[in-house]
């Protein structure tokens, strides 16, 4: 939803913005808007493994990255948030600022919880369909067949060269069908 700066300008009750920030500094800004000006804040990230050379790792981002929400008197503080280190500027469309309803920013922190993160971490199990999302055999849909205790690898198979075949894979490696590719 947008409104028009004129009407912000009158407004005297709170409403939630989305505000640009710099590349990967989304915490931070979030973080002085709770200090600095007090403000309620809304800044999820997602938590999630990757395998990289080192083994599977995990890794922590913003679900939406170079943007978080605050909640806030737009006359009284503006210009304010906007100068907070870490913050680029309010979502505008030309005379008109971007504005979110509070019902979705109340369901955003029941996803993410008191800490602000939501931890993608599919469970797979025996007989699930699977995506392999890495390496040679990415795109191709699977069936686990075991799941192997140590290393996160599956035995998963796969209809390969005209016939059916067991393989092993990485479980970072792997998305429940349904799920987009990474």
């Amino acid at each position: 939803m947008t409104r028009s700066r004129a009407e912000l300008a009158v407004l005297r009750t709170p409403l939630w913005f989305c505000a640009r920030t710099l590349p990967k500094h989304e915490h931070i800004a979030a973080a002085g808007l709770r200090r600095q000006l007090n403000l309620e804040c809304c800044s999820p990230r997602l938590r999630f493994r990757k395998m990289t050379r080192r083994g599977v790792v995990w890794f922590v981002e913003a679900m939406f990255p170079g943007y978080l929400f605050a909640e806030f008197i737009y006359s009284e503080l503006h210009r304010r948030v906007e100068h907070l280190p870490g913050v680029r500027g309010l979502v505008e469309f030309g005379d008109y600022i971007a504005t979110i309803d509070a019902d979705t920013i109340v369901a955003l922190k029941e996803q993410a919880g008191e800490d602000e993160t939501v931890t993608v971490d599919p469970d797979i199990k025996v007989g699930q369909s699977v995506r392999i999302a890495g390496g040679p055999l990415r795109g191709l849909e699977a069936v686990v067949t075991r799941v192997l205790p140590a290393g996160e690898r599956i035995k998963v198979l796969l209809e390969l060269l005209g016939g059916p075949v067991e393989t092993d894979v990485a479980t970072p490696n792997v998305l429940p069908v349904g799920r987009p590719l990474l």
